[in-house]
């Protein structure tokens, strides 16, 4: 069970901020960054500490209905690369200072862990099942799959982690976030398609079309869909997406700060949200990317990311570079000088 953050802490948070030497409000989302992470630390001297951010891997049956542009083998690929260290989230997490777990939680390949050390063996299946024609996962799996993610968020707290964040791989998982946003926000489902890896119109129609006879098939709709969030999530997600899930609502749990990337990871949040809603009070979205429905589904959702950049990467890589702005809201928080100890006349 989530607990929302306790709000008894809000008027001496929002007392600090106003008293820094600065005019009322003049930092803008600084500030309120700032009283979410003190709030979730129920401190007014919030840190950051020891930085995580853990990739799941998983393919999709959908992938088969030609959804995508990139084949199948990419996500297997990738995930070797990562482990090698040239991927953008590597750079990334490199560059901030963050531990990367790379996980194997459904990628429809066997890793020669030997040659690919880094590659944590957690694989809950070969892909999911084409949610055109049956449900993507059973329901054990995905009770696997959300264990395999708090699993991975307890590693992380284990190093002192305080401040999380997640990315995927999986080609192919635009489609199921598309109908996750369709069906918990009820946005039309053309509005909630973009081009993923790169698919051009003809391709976006095709993709639109396969997974509006992929809803029709399962019989769920928006108003049927709101009171059966896993049992939706489990029908469409992928198990890298059922992963992030359980590792967003355990961080929660935990009281962790979790900085979201981008289209995946906010389907993913939206779905966490829908089955605990006070999940939301740990989230700081990192930045509003250029796949299509993703500015619609933030909107929907009435949060307002850090960035926007044009990014649709995926890996969690917009949630990384979005971090030094959460660190400068909490360095404001605690290093800036007040007026009374700088001798500056409050004229306010």
């Amino acid at each position: 069970m989530i607990e929302a953050t306790d709000k008894s802490m809000r008027f001496a948070i929002q007392e600090k901020i106003d008293n820094l030497n600065k005019p009322k409000g003049s930092l803008g989302r600084l500030e309120s960054i700032a009283m979410q992470v003190a709030l979730i630390q129920q401190t007014l001297t919030p840190q950051l500490n020891a930085p995580c951010h853990i990739l799941f891997g998983g393919d999709h049956g959908i992938e088969r209905e030609g959804v995508s542009l990139s084949p199948r083998e990419v996500t297997y690929q990738q995930m070797q690369n990562y482990d090698l260290g040239g991927g953008g989230v590597n750079v990334f997490c490199r560059q901030h200072g963050f531990q990367l777990r790379i996980v194997d939680v459904g990628v429809d390949y066997d890793f020669n862990h030997a040659e690919y050390p880094k590659i944590i063996d957690r694989k809950v299946a070969r892909g999911t099942r084409n949610f055109l024609y049956e449900a993507a996962m059973s329901t054990v799996e995905w009770e696997q799959a959300l264990r395999v993610g708090a699993e991975q968020v307890d590693a992380c707290i284990d190093t002192g982690c305080n401040i999380i964040c997640f990315g995927e791989m999986g080609i192919g998982n635009t489609s199921p976030s598309s109908i996750l946003m369709h069906l918990f926000e009820d946005i039309p489902l053309e509005r909630c398609v973009g081009c993923g890896s790169g698919l051009d119109s003809e391709g976006v129609r095709h993709k639109t079309d396969v997974l509006r006879q992929a809803v029709a098939n399962s019989k769920f709709t928006p108003a049927n869909s709101s009171g059966r969030p896993t049992e939706v999530t489990r029908y469409f997600a992928g198990l890298e997406m059922a992963a992030a899930i359980g590792g967003m609502m355990r961080a929660a749990e935990r009281r962790l700060v979790i900085l979201v990337d981008g289209f995946i990871m906010t389907a993913c949040m939206l779905a966490a949200s829908r089955i605990e809603p006070a999940v939301m009070d740990y989230a700081i979205f990192g930045h509003c990317g250029d796949e299509g429905g993703h500015r619609l589904m933030l909107d929907a959702m009435g949060v307002e990311p850090l960035l926007s950049l044009g990014l649709r990467l995926g890996e969690g890589t917009g949630a990384l570079i979005a971090y030094p702005i959460v660190q400068s809201a909490v360095a404001m928080l605690n290093e800036m000088d007040n007026f009374g100890h700088a001798n500056i006349t409050k004229y306010f």
